[in-house]
């Protein structure tokens, strides 16, 4: 729905009174712009952001999610390995961690009330070499101090009896873990909250936020129209700025919000790649190497179609400014010749990788906290009680495992911000 046109349909958005004022946008110009009083508005139509604007209309919030794409989960939310997490890799009591075990209960549960297409497929960590084994048992002490149920520890003969083309000393089983169809998950979630009364509107970008009264006065615009000047001033109750790649980029622009709270942003771009000239998957499990920095290392993933799918790598993107990330300019390419450095990774614990049998898939991008040869960071969910701004919540580094995550995150922000 276009950004202007939803105004006469919601009623409850009207002010009293129209008003109307004059306020100075991004390019510095002065005009005039409609104000409108709102109750809840979700920046950001990504699978974080529809849980979020689900669970909030669910309990009764008038909710209006923006988003300057021209649909939901149009980027990191459609660039992933489409993976449920079981909750090993992260440090106990962390977001990530609590987050990651309660999202995973309910996104099965989700999955299996609304006919969601899954399957817990099951997941082999693996040690390709001695070296690797102590690595391979601190995830299972922390799979264990997480509350992951199931995990077994597998000498290298049992794990590759269970996948015959594999090649490992030693595996660590997880059959919690899983795959499903992000794109049916994330339309559902859509019907969910239009169902209960929210509103999408596509093609808007929040240009930027002043602080007035105690409240967040957010500046949109349609995208691609009158890039910065703002067309229309929205006063909500409650904000979340789910906007991943570009959260940090937006909430600079949030005049009042003190950027000390605001989390420098690194980018680590995830290529995949598919593999052909195949009859049948080579693993009925997800199969993967020992973590990597930055990421859990080039794994191989299925989709619900049989499709096997290797990554994704790391690769970190330098001198990335506010803006490019504010607009999503980010370079989404598969380079072919990122492959040659695929072909050693896979090798060791799929030997029988043929030559030429991987084709360019797609790639994501990475929202991270963090930036190379640093230590993993926790998400971030920020509200008043850390930057004092009434009515904001701030959502930083919601990078893997944010899908698996995603229900748990939303119950957590209406839990604790929505009255």
């Amino acid at each position: 729905m276009k950004m202007l046109a939803y105004l006469g349909r919601r009623k409850w958005m009207r002010l009293s009174t129209p008003t109307w004022r004059f306020v100075r946008g991004v390019s510095g110009v002065a005009e005039t712009v409609a104000k409108e009083r709102v109750d809840a508005v979700v920046i950001g139509a990504g699978v974080v952001g529809l849980a979020v604007a689900r669970e909030l209309s669910l309990r009764g919030r008038e909710v209006l999610i923006l988003d300057a794409a021209s649909s939901f989960g149009t980027v990191t939310s459609s660039r992933n390995s489409e993976v449920v997490h079981a909750g090993i890799y992260y440090p106990p009591n962390s977001l990530k961690a609590k987050f990651c075990v309660r999202g995973r209960e309910l996104l099965y549960r989700y999955c299996s009330e609304y006919e969601i297409p899954h399957k817990k497929i099951g997941k082999l960590i693996v040690a390709t070499g001695s070296s690797e084994i102590p690595k391979l048992d601190l995830l299972m002490h922390l799979g264990t101090l997480n509350g992951v149920s199931g995990l077994r520890m597998l000498e290298g003969f049992d794990a590759m009896r269970m996948e015959p083309q594999l090649r490992c000393v030693k595996a660590l089983l997880s059959p919690e873990s899983g795959i499903l169809d992000t794109h049916s998950f994330m339309l559902s979630l859509v019907g969910e909250a239009e169902n209960n009364h929210a509103t999408f509107s596509y093609n808007t970008v929040v240009l930027n936020g002043r602080v007035e009264e105690k409240k967040m006065h957010l500046f949109v615009s349609e995208t691609g129209m009158c890039e910065g000047e703002a067309q229309l001033e929205l006063i909500p109750n409650l904000v979340v700025n789910s906007a991943g790649l570009g959260a940090q980029a937006l909430a600079k622009r949030f005049q009042g919000l003190d950027h000390r709270f605001v989390p420098s942003s690194h980018y680590a771009r995830g290529c995949y790649f598919t593999l052909s000239g195949t009859k049948s998957p080579p693993f009925n499990k997800l199969v993967y190497p020992i973590p990597e920095e930055g990421g859990l290392g080039v794994h191989v993933t299925l989709d619900l179609n049989g499709l096997v799918k290797f990554g994704p790598d790391v690769e970190w993107i330098e001198c990335t400014d506010d803006q490019s990330s504010f607009l999503n300019k980010f370079d989404y390419r598969v380079k072919t010749h990122r492959a040659e450095k695929f072909y050693p990774e896979i090798r060791k614990y799929y030997p029988d990788l043929k030559d030429g049998s991987l084709e360019p898939g797609y790639s994501g991008i990475r929202p991270k906290l963090s930036g190379p040869k640093q230590p993993p960071t926790d998400f971030v969910i920020q509200g008043e009680e850390t930057h004092g701004v009434p009515g904001l919540v701030n959502l930083f580094g919601i990078e893997s495992p944010g899908l698996t995550s995603s229900l748990a995150i939303a119950e957590h922000i209406a839990n604790k911000f929505s009255r």
